[in-house]
């Protein structure tokens, strides 16, 4: 394997070498939540646990790349959500789709899915208590009420529910406690930032125990929208959970469980970076300002509300054995205005609604022998994504073109996962998964005259001018069938050496693009009802864990070697469909691009220097590269497949990225409370970024963020107080954004950002 390091400062590399030799594996620390750090010998980094492979274990002796973060960590560093998390994990990004406040974008080592439209599906799963969630909407939550959260890389499908082809993120959340338990959290910051959650737990009688979190998040936002006044990037919104739980026998264990969040944010609009091409409007100063018109969708307010209830059983029949099941169902609802030129005359509008359910139920089995461990289990899933959107067009030809794509996707699956121990050194794994993905579509794409939408976005006297596409009638339909092995082995070459290999092959099936425009791609009948086809990774990976010096100092390696094949890649093109040579629609177009390799190197490590001072730190490497990528072109004027792999690029993928924490505790009385302070400061970087698989303007070069955070706990860990500041640097960082340039009479190049410099305080108090 030969890895190749461009375009990375000698600064950094030198960076990522301090934090392998007191380095960071962004990490749940076993360190005391309060007090003052203890005299006399060095503390080691502490014992982590998680449930990777659906069992507990330290995450040293576990073969599997997996970064775990706890919830006393997360609330010393005052991480605000998911995304956040991206930046100490390694080849891993996490952030909020492009126009939107909630949905999310997930890429772990290349594989992910930018596109949050039904039809696609994510390369990397997110879990709720072991939920596989189906769609991305609502997915960029708030951190609240977790215990602990845990991303795997690499592909999963023999030890989870749904099979997930990149990596799978999981959400754990507390298990209700003995005795009554009260928490407030409370932040202010600027932005106008205010942040209220209250969670509480208590047992009702010996077996059963009930609890809930409310929590409220509201910010102004980062930008304004020049036109109507209000906020943009600000947030509006409100997040619950109950469960109750029930141990009838000591044998089984119940769990009932609901959440709902109901995002009232205002629509986030993008940032044009050029200047209108007939309006001659100018680029604004402010990135997060905006001149966008189009605010409501439907008629209604953007809006995102999302809910779901799941049943969970535990029943343990031996010391060994135990059977689970865990049943689910989910809902989410988006209004999704999204004005694409950002400009205060209507050119290019897309008023959208995103509707999403799904129900899933699965069992397992797990055993746990001296010799043997393993889980298998059964899963299946039923859910539906529906969207109807218009496509408002400026132009020769003024029109709105009313979309409507409805996927239905029914799945079942089997799988196993073996471990086998030849002695206290050596063990090796098998796994196996069959899994069947079936979908229906219905996709219809209707032009109509003029610029004020379709009847089905409130306009009941629009004037119809043609049918584009219409697959109503149950035509699209596909099944698709896949056997995906994994094999393994560690082996400890020492106590403090755990060395480790294995295969597995990954599976995304098939399925429609709802927005596909048989006219303008001017694509047969039958090729749209073949849909694209499924997609396959077979990753290779080497790993090393080590403990030196009495577990002061953790250090993880991994190296990786995938094949991916027939590479799912969803996206938009300008098209001609009424034959002027002038570009006048966009159509969805997806392409399996053929043959990719991706290789890289993952350096995790975690110090522990003396009693008060602690460092983390992460560097990683990739080589993600496309070898075929074929699309149909004019060659003599004979149309033919011309492979572009040298053209085409990883999305959402940096080369190279590299986290350093350092933590210092010393003792510090407050408020006549014996206590702790802490200091902790990080900067994170990440290499140049490519939106697209091709290469834009809006590509975001190499940046890095600084974070600090000083917090006070007290002993009895009963209060915290926290001032968190995020990129203290105020780096402006693209994120994502929309490329249509001669569409519309401005033509389309608007940027989304990260967020700006941000400071906040937090109060939690235990009652």
């Amino acid at each position: 394997m030969r890895l190749t390091i461009r375009h990375f400062p000698l600064h950094r590399i030198a960076a990522a070498v301090l934090a392998l030799s007191g380095g960071a594996m962004g990490t749940a620390q076993a360190q005391p939540e309060s007090g003052a750090p203890a005299a006399g010998p060095i503390q080691d980094a502490g014992v982590v646990t998680v449930s990777a492979r659906r069992r507990p274990e330290n995450l040293q002796d576990v073969p599997v790349s997996v970064t775990a973060f706890g919830g006393d960590q997360l609330s010393k560093q005052g991480t605000p959500d998911i995304t956040a998390l991206a930046l100490s994990i390694p080849n891993t990004t996490l952030k909020a789709s492009r126009a939107t406040n909630s949905t999310l974008t997930a890429f772990i080592r290349g594989v992910g899915q930018q596109d949050p439209l039904a039809g696609f599906e994510a390369g990397v799963g997110i879990y709720l208590d072991d939920i596989y969630l189906a769609r991305p909407q609502a997915a960029v939550t708030d951190i609240y009420d977790v215990e602990r959260i845990e991303v795997l890389r690499g592909p999963q499908g023999t030890l989870y529910g749904r099979n997930t082809i990149g990596g799978a993120v999981k959400y754990v959340t507390r298990k209700l406690g003995s005795k009554t338990d009260i928490r407030a959290r409370l932040t202010l910051g600027n932005y106008s930032q205010r942040e209220a959650v209250l969670t509480a737990s208590t047992p009702v009688s010996d077996t059963v125990r009930v609890g809930g979190s409310i929590a409220r998040f509201k910010r102004d936002g980062y930008g304004r929208n020049l036109v109507t006044g209000a906020h943009n990037y600000d947030k509006d919104m409100t997040a619950a959970r109950l469960s109750a739980e029930f141990t009838p026998t000591p044998e089984l264990f119940i769990r009932l469980a609901g959440d709902a969040t109901d995002d009232d944010s205002s629509p986030r609009n993008g940032h044009r970076v050029t200047v209108g091409r007939t309006s001659g409007a100018q680029i604004l100063s402010n990135v997060y300002d905006t001149r966008a018109n189009l605010t409501r969708a439907l008629g209604h307010e953007q809006e995102v509300k999302a809910h779901g209830w799941s049943a969970l059983l535990e029943y343990t029949v031996s010391p060994q054995l135990s059977v689970k099941s865990v049943t689910a169902s989910r809902r989410d609802k988006s209004y999704a205005p999204i004005d694409f030129d950002s400009l205060s005359m209507v050119d290019f509008e897309v008023p959208a609604l995103y509707k999403n359910k799904q129900f899933s139920q699965e069992f397992q089995l797990t055993y746990t022998g001296d010799k043997v461990q393993g889980v298998a289990g059964v899963y299946y899933i039923d859910a539906n994504a529906y969207n109807i959107f218009d496509t408002v067009l400026a132009g020769a030809v003024p029109s709105s073109t009313y979309t409507l794509g409805d996927i239905d996707t029914k799945a079942w699956a089997v799988f196993a996962d073996a471990n086998y121990k030849v002695n206290d050194a050596l063990s090796f794994s098998l796994g196996g998964r069959y899994t069947v993905d079936k979908r229906e579509a219905s996709v219809l794409r209707q032009i109509y005259l003029g610029l004020n939408g379709s009847p089905a976005m409130g306009n009941p006297n629009a004037v119809m001018f043609r049918t584009d596409t219409d697959f109503t009638h149950g035509e699209l339909e596909r099944e698709d069938k896949k056997f995906t092995p994994k094999v393994g082995m560690a082996y400890k070459a020492s106590a403090n050496q755990n060395i480790y290999a294995s295969w597995a092959r990954g599976f995304k099936g098939g399925g429609f693009d709802p927005r596909m425009n048989v006219v303008g791609t001017k694509i047969s009948n039958a090729t749209a009802r073949a849909g694209f086809l499924p997609e396959t990774i077979d990753s290779l990976e080497l790993g090393l864990k080590s403990s030196y010096n009495n577990n002061r100092i953790l250090t993880n390696i991994a190296l990786f070697d995938s094949k991916y094949k027939d590479v799912q890649i969803p996206g938009s093109v300008e098209v001609d469909t009424n034959g002027d040579g002038r570009p006048d629609s966009f159509a969805g177009v997806t392409t399996n691009a053929g043959k990719a390799k991706i290789r890289g190197i993952e350096l995790e490590a975690s110090a522990k220097l003396t009693n008060a001072l602690s460092v983390t730190g992460m560097y990683s490497h990739i080589n993600a590269e496309f070898t075929q990528y074929l699309t149909s072109q004019l060659v003599g004027g004979v149309p033919a497949l011309v492979n572009v792999a040298n053209e085409r690029y990883f999305q959402n993928t940096p080369k190279n990225s590299a986290n350093l924490r350092a933590t210092y505790d010393m003792a510090l009385p407050m408020m006549g409370r014996s206590g702790t302070f802490s200091v902790s400061g990080s900067a994170s970087y990440k290499d140049e970024t490519s939106q697209f698989e091709y290469a834009s303007v809006l590509d975001q070069p190499a940046y890095t963020l600084y974070d600090l955070s000083l917090t006070w706990t007290s002993a009895d860990s009963k209060i915290r107080a926290g001032l968190h500041g995020k990129n203290l640097g105020d780096k402006r960082y693209r994120t994502g954004g929309y490329v249509f340039p001669n569409l519309g009479k401005e033509g389309v190049l608007t940027a989304f950002y990260g967020a700006p410099r941000t400071v906040s305080a937090t109060l939690e108090y235990r009652f």
